[in-house]
């Protein structure tokens, strides 16, 4: 009968399982997120796409922490992580992008269709992380891409080209980066990711109508961000020895 038996549930279990409730109000916020992308408040939309990523970046740590796993093992934790995922990666920044009409009326269904279907088959793909922790083929990040495109509004032709050659990357053999997890360069990684990380929250607080210098920035980390897996995997050994000192410590 699972958690809901007759008998007395233990403390840990009801630990346990408020991590999932913790995952799950992540769906409520995503859901707050269409709300305000319906009514064109896309950066409403986007503070509420934040803070349910801060919820996909604390629960997991929770999760561990509370060996949720071992305590609920007929509950796929990670089955909830990636249908949330899935809507606040992908879901609700395709919606942003056909709602705003940003790259002109039939493009912007046509972008957001490719990037819903591609972005399936990509999670079903069991082996996207190579054994250095980065992605194999672009990793769905489209809250990112969507996010950078209402900071710098880019033209209908940029965004467009951006957004196929991500489709297209996603089915790709080149890595992309995770910030954290990948050994390499870390230290020099986390810099740039904070960069890009702050640069767009500035953004954010001022309505998307940042300085040039803000937006100069953002574009450079996150260019950065972009094409850093790559180089790294045609250049082996840039970065390789200080992950192995790392390594031993």
């Amino acid at each position: 009968m699972g958690l809901f038996s007759q008998r007395k549930v233990p403390y840990a279990e009801i630990r346990a399982f408020s991590v999932h409730i913790l995952t799950a109000s992540g769906s409520f916020l995503a859901f707050l997120g269409v709300v305000a992308a319906a009514e064109g408040r896309f950066v409403s939309m986007f503070w509420w796409l934040g803070l349910a990523l801060l919820v996909d970046g604390i629960d997991g740590p929770i999760a561990r922490r509370l060996r949720v796993s071992e305590v609920l093992p007929s509950w796929s934790g990670v089955m909830l992580d990636n249908i949330i995922d899935y809507v606040t990666y992908v879901l609700l920044p395709a919606f942003a992008l056909y709602q705003s009409h940003m790259i002109g009326e039939p493009l912007s269904f046509v972008a957001a269709a490719l990037i819903v279907v591609s972005s399936a088959i990509y999670y079903a793909d069991s082996g996207m992380k190579t054994g250095e922790n980065f992605f194999s083929g672009f990793p769905v990040v489209w809250n990112m891409v969507v996010f950078s495109f209402f900071v710098i509004q880019p033209s209908s032709l940029v965004a467009m080209a951006i957004v196929l050659l991500s489709v297209g990357l996603t089915f790709a053999p080149v890595q992309f980066l995770h910030p954290v997890r990948v050994k390499r360069l870390r230290p020099l990684n986390l810099t740039v990711f904070g960069i890009w990380c702050a640069t767009g929250f500035y953004a954010l607080l001022a309505s998307f109508d940042a300085p040039k210098l803000i937006e100069a920035l953002f574009v450079a980390s996150g260019i950065y961000l972009y094409v850093i897996g790559a180089v790294l995997q045609f250049l082996p050994k840039l970065g390789a020895r200080g992950a192995e000192t790392r390594a031993e410590f």
